[in-house]
């Protein structure tokens, strides 16, 4: 059965970490681009970050630039985001996504991914 499921998230202050994974299984998440996106109430869904299959070239949206970092641990079929410097507009549903792309960047373009996680809720407040 091909999964995604998220963990990591949860309540934190602002100025705080978190670290999200998304784990795979079913198929091998190194031959595949990982998006991860997040959606606030009553908002749009927004890329946050992506990990392209070749040379895992990244590409984040400006708001996190320098503070979430994107890696991927093929051996564990596990994709990560590293949130530090979190901001309460920060605060939404993260969720991971795949697809299966041979070659070229990832994208934000949601209805282009294949798999989609459960979604975990980060919610950054003091």
């Amino acid at each position: 059965q091909v999964q995604l499921v998220e963990s990591g998230g949860g309540l934190v202050q602002p100025g705080n970490s978190l670290r999200l994974s998304c784990a795979a299984s079913g198929f091998a998440l190194d031959y595949f681009a990982i998006g991860w996106f997040r959606q606030a109430p009553g908002r749009e869904r927004e890329g946050v970050s992506c990990i392209s299959r070749s040379y895992g070239k990244t590409i984040y949206r400006d708001s996190v630039k320098g503070r979430f970092t994107i890696s991927r641990d093929n051996a564990k079929n596990t994709v990560y985001l590293q949130m530090n410097s979190l901001k309460p507009e920060d605060t939404a549903v993260y969720s991971c996504a795949a697809v299966f792309i041979a070659t070229g960047l990832c994208t934000f373009n949601a209805s282009g991914y294949t798999y989609w996680g459960q979604g975990t809720q980060v919610t950054v407040s003091s």
